[in-house]
């Protein structure tokens, strides 16, 4: 296998989409500067002192995250809309791959666990592995665990040996267990690339609850092989279907938003697109060389590596796109609110680590964005919580709503950030309205409305909840609380009400303080507090009921949720016997 070094390629290399850059760019921040004037002469009723300049501030901090995902929408529904091949044109290399390439390439897959059930992981690998039977001499499968000592680290070892014997001479499957888990899962994968990563072209990553098809591996190395500048390809990844009503209705609203945003983001950021970690291939010579990240100032392992992993490939002048097809790669969504809660607080504190890297030498000034916005994903959160608070005793004070706020600019504030919040998903519901296969593949229209208006409510429930916890966790990591890399809880289960009341307690007091300050002094504003202080209120009864196995079943058999793997699942999705699949019959 021939590698070809993009430092002596520079010259052939397709321009960078600076025009697209520029253009995009200067729409966001007229934009934004448009929004910070309304909310300005919103707040401008009573004259315009020192609160109202805290609030603008805090609207500012709020601001990318929404704005940039509306444009994200608009580019992706035009494109998904009007183009003839929407993936080739975000992803020029498409339409260079016919998909009856021979696979030439040797692709190590890098399975990561950590303490988790052996059965499930081997469950979710084995179709794959069927379908790569046929070019096994190019694929080695590597179980590469982090589990502890102890009963599960036997059974580990013994579950993986089993499976290897039942494959030799069809797939070759590689199981080691390292004794310590420095630097977590990108110590992991660094381990590998010492061990075996000369030995092979590409890398495909997969978590333990990764589900990818093989004709989805066998795209993604075709595309590697295509383009030797590509370093990283990140398949999209989609929720595997379940019966948990948490999960079913979180993942239906993702399938929403994802696509239009994905296609919307790769047509400006091109060639310096995201990783995410997992379901995706990494060209194993450049990583190796350029993409190991050091320990931390204070000695710490970076838990959120994969995208300081996407720059520093793009740094080495490898490109990273994104292959933005839906139905070939899955992973599982946390079955409950507790759950998810708990894997997002692990992503904050990850990407809150990314500060020193903003001053990396040699970034792309795209990959810089990257950085920062990822960063803003948690830091604007704090700033909604103050909106909360600080508006609720503004409003109160005030004497009067109109003393606070203009009706007319305040109004129209508040409808264009409710469009700019739902606007990925409004563009895919644009989509799949129009197109009569796509509505029968979410279950028909009726189905696919009712499942829209039950995934809005979900969301502005949710949000704030989010938003809570991670101010909370941000104001905890000042302090020097840290949390480590744990085993997630996949299977469905209960969350009882003194479970939910322990961990969700101080949401609800704020929820019903903000609401209670309200009605004795301006019940006017309540519908617009209800927007954030409404999901903080009911936090304790929604973890309970999207959690009970009740409310998971009477969804699925009433459509809501559903999604197009439901309506005719792949035959990997058949193989694995989900609850979701096999009841359908």
């Amino acid at each position: 296998m021939v590698e070809l070094s993009l430092r002596d390629d520079a010259a052939v290399a397709p321009p960078a989409p600076t025009a697209r850059r520029l253009s995009f760019a200067a729409v966001v921040l007229l934009s934004m500067a448009g929004l910070l004037w309304l909310a300005a002469t919103a707040l401008s009723a009573g004259g315009f002192g020192a609160v109202d300049l805290a609030l603008v501030l805090m609207f500012a901090v709020t601001l990318p995250w929404s704005v940039i995902g509306f444009w994200n929408a608009a580019v992706g529904l035009a494109i998904m809309r009007f183009s003839r091949d929407p993936v080739a044109t975000v992803n020029p290399i498409a339409a260079r791959v016919r998909g009856d390439e021979p696979i030439t390439a040797s692709t190590a897959i890098l399975v990561c666990i950590r303490n988790e059930p052996p059965e499930r992981v081997i469950r979710n690998l084995e179709p794959m592995m069927e379908g790569l039977a046929d070019a096994g001499d190019r694929f080695h499968v590597y179980v590469l665990s982090d589990t502890g000592a102890g009963a599960l680290a036997d059974a580990e070892k013994n579950r993986f040996a089993a499976l290897a014997a039942a494959w030799q001479g069809r797939l070759a499957v590689t199981y080691r267990r390292r004794s310590r888990n420095t630097g977590y899962k990108a110590g992991n994968i660094l381990d590998f690339c010492t061990r075996w990563g000369a030995a092979h072209d590409h890398a495909l990553v997969l978590d333990a609850d990764s589900v990818i098809t093989a004709d989805c591996v066998k795209r993604l190395v075709r595309f590697m092989q295509a383009e030797p500048r590509l370093g990283i390809l990140q398949s999209l990844v989609i929720g595997l279907p379940s019966t948990s009503a948490f999960a079913r209705i979180f993942q239906f609203g993702m399938r929403l938003g994802m696509r239009s945003y994905t296609i919307g983001s790769a047509w400006w950021q091109g060639e310096c697109g995201p990783y995410w970690g997992h379901n995706a291939i990494i060209r194993l010579k450049p990583f190796i060389a350029e993409c190991q990240i050091p320990p931390l100032a204070d000695g710490t392992h970076i838990l959120s590596h994969d995208q300081i992993e996407a720059v520093l490939m793009r740094r080495a002048g490898y490109e990273v796109r994104v292959l933005p097809e839906e139905g070939d790669s899955f992973e599982d969504n946390p079955p409950t609110l507790i759950e998810f809660i708990r894997r997002d607080l692990r992503w904050c504190q990850g990407n809150m680590q990314y500060w020193p890297f903003l001053a990396m030498p040699g970034l792309k000034p795209v990959s810089r964005y990257q950085l920062a916005f990822a960063m803003l994903m948690f830091l604007g959160s704090p700033a909604w919580m103050g909106l909360l608070v600080l508006g609720t005793l503004a409003a109160a004070a005030a004497g009067s709503p109109g003393d606070f706020i203009r009706a007319d600019a305040g109004f129209a504030l508040f409808t264009v950030i409710l469009v700019m919040w739902f606007a990925p998903k409004i563009a895919t519901i644009i989509d799949v309205v129009t197109r009569p296969a796509l509505r029968r593949a979410f279950g028909g229209a009726t189905r696919f409305i009712v499942s829209v208006a039950t995934e809005t409510a979900f969301f502005l429930l949710l949000s704030p909840i989010m938003w809570f916890g991670h101010t909370v966790f941000l104001a905890r990591l000042l302090l020097g609380r840290r949390i480590g890399w744990t085993a997630q809880a996949r299977d469905e289960h209960t969350v009882p009400w003194r479970r939910a009341v322990q961990r969700l307690w101080p949401q609800t007091a704020l929820g019903l303080a903000c609401l209670a300050i309200l009605a004795a002094t301006a019940p006017a504003a309540i519908p617009y507090a209800l927007f954030i202080a409404g999901g903080l209120a009911l936090s304790i009864p929604l973890a309970v009921i999207t959690a009970a196995p009740a409310t998971g079943r009477a969804l699925w058999r009433l459509g809501i949720g559903r999604l197009p793997e439901e309506t005719a699942p792949p035959p990997e999705l058949h193989a694995l016997q989900l609850p979701a699949l096999a009841a359908r019959g």
